[in-house]
Order: structure tokens, then sequence, then C-alpha cells
């Protein structure tokens, strides 16, 4: 049978969700998660035969993002993706929004830079290269509002929307390469946002909100573009298996649902989170102040009720 349109023939049984968790997926991928998965471990346990912590909270997220990218990538969810049009945007929404934020949440850099022994006077290793390339023009460049919004907004429609896409689509290079893509875009875009990693732009927490809220109606844009079109707009899911028994445009307005649906669950997530980081933020450096005041006797307080004295004297003379 005809996949997807591009002369490969395959037999799928219609989707159930028991079937699209067998593993019948990407090895690439799976590779990737194990690797991933391998460096963030060796790399907590580094800093717990030191006797230093880290935050149980951040294993759960990074392991979660891992295991996320798992479940769309690494099972016949992605065989499904590859003709189905609602499938293939689920994988798109969670690799490209909900991965990235779960990954950073993990703070695998931060975590790369503590792990990482320092080389010494004068050298550099893996550690000093990496702080090289922290706050190198190149990262600076590509972490920057001006180049990350227009990213993420062309991976949706410079891709969807040309003969890009069903290129792409013709192999399962090039959908392993597109999925790439997206997740690269989406740790791109998120990165700054989120702040728990050292990077070279650290913009406010307000700053972060509004880049945030920048990206995200585009992706509500794209999905009501593809729940109202009245023909089938993307080429490679125009002709889905007949063993499906699914109809193409009512499966390109449930990819729309769903591009729409998940524009709002990370907007949610992370806006909470910069919330809670602002919160904290907030509380150390009063935490600080505090510990600066009683070192010195709280000497602008003091420096303060002078100034008003002054006055006061002055007013009576």
């Amino acid at each position: 049978m005809d996949h997807g349109g591009h002369g490969m023939t395959t037999e799928l049984p219609p989707f159930t969700l028991g079937r699209g968790l067998e593993f019948s997926g990407d090895p690439v991928f799976l590779a990737g998660c194990v690797l991933a998965l391998v460096l963030y471990g060796w790399g907590v346990v580094r800093l717990l035969r030191r006797d230093d912590r880290w935050p149980a909270g951040r294993i759960v997220a990074f392991v979660a993002g891992v295991l996320s990218i798992a479940l769309v990538m690494c099972t016949a969810l992605n065989e499904y993706g590859m003709v189905m049009f609602s499938v293939h945007m689920v994988q798109h929404m969670v690799v490209s929004m909900v991965s990235p934020i779960l990954l950073l949440l993990g703070a695998p850099v931060t975590l790369t830079l503590r792990a990482l022994p320092a080389a010494g006077r004068g050298r550099k290793g893996p550690r000093e290269l990496l702080v090289a390339l922290l706050h190198s023009r190149y990262m600076r460049v590509i972490t920057h509002p001006a180049f990350t919004i227009p990213l993420f907004i062309a991976s949706l429609y410079g891709l969807y929307f040309t003969p890009l896409f069903d290129t792409l689509m013709g192999s399962r290079t090039g959908h392993i390469a597109m999925m790439v893509h997206f997740l690269a875009v989406g740790l791109v875009f998120f990165w700054p946002i989120m702040g728990v990693d050292p990077g070279p732009n650290r913009p406010s927490h307000v700053m972060r909100i509004l880049e945030l809220f920048a990206g995200m109606p585009f992706h509500a844009f794209f999905g009501i573009a593809l729940m109202m079109a009245s023909e089938p707009m993307i080429g490679a899911f125009q002709h889905p298996p007949a063993s499906l028994g699914i109809d193409a445009l009512d499966d390109q307005t449930a990819a729309g649902g769903i591009a729409w649906a998940f524009s709002e669950i990370p907007s949610v997530i992370v806006l909470v989170a910069l919330l809670i980081q602002w919160y904290t933020s907030d509380q150390r450096q009063a935490r600080r102040k505090d510990r600066a005041a009683d070192r010195d006797g709280d000497a602008e307080l003091a420096a303060y009720n002078a100034y008003l004295a002054s006055l006061e004297a002055r007013g009576r003379g």
C-alpha cells in the first residue's frame, strides 16, 4: 500500500494506543535518548561522590524530557506519524515544546559545568571549551530573541506550507532530520526564557514572559488555519492508507486542534516556572540584604535616619 503518497508500501492497522506504545520506532532517537540519560547520570554520580547536592526535581524533569522524546520517536507512534497528520503533529508538538522545557528544567549545562574537572592554570579542557562556547558571539546570536522568535515561527510556516515538508516526509531520513530540527529549535527558543542554565543572554523575568507570548500565538494561528481549511493542505498526508480508515481532511482538522491545544499547555508550564523563579529570586535578594544588614549593623538604615535627622535640624534652624 502507498506510504503517504511517496511510493513506499506498508500495511498499518487502525491506530490504537497499545499498538502505538510498542517499540518499532527510530533507532537514532533511541540511541540519543540512552546516551543523554547515561551522560546525565554520570554527572549526577560525580557530584554525589564528592558530597555535592543536585536537586531531585531536576533529575525528574530531565528524565521526563528524555522519556517524552522516546515515547513519540522510539515507539510505533513514529510509524503512524509518517502517514497520519494528527500523530505527526503530536510528535512535533511534544518534541518542540514539551521535551525542551523538561530538558531545560533539568539544567544539563549547569550539571556539566559542575561535573567536569577544571583543566588547570593556562590549560583548556572540555569545561573551559564549554565556557568559551557559552560566551561566544555565536551563542549570543542564536539565543537572542531577534533570532529565536523568527526561527520558532519559520519552523511552522516555512516547512508545512512549502514543498520542503513533502520532500522531507518522502524518507525516514528526512523525517528524522525534521524532528531533530524541531527539538533543536525548541531548545534554542526556550533556553533564555527558562533561565535555568547559564547563557550569553540573561533577560529579565518580564522580558522572558514577553518572549514567550511573542511566539506562542503563531502556533495557535497555525492550528486554526489547519482546522478551518476546506481541503487537505499538506501533500504528504493527502492519501492516508486505506487500512487506517481515516479521512485526510478530518485527520488534518485533528492535527490543527492538537497544534492549537499545545500552544496553550507549554505557555502555562513556562509561565508558572517563571513566576516561581521570580519569587525565589526576590526571596534570595531579600535574604542577602538581611545578612548584609546584620554584618554592618544596618548601616544603610542608620545613614538614612541620620539624613532625616539632618533635614529636621535644618528645618528647625
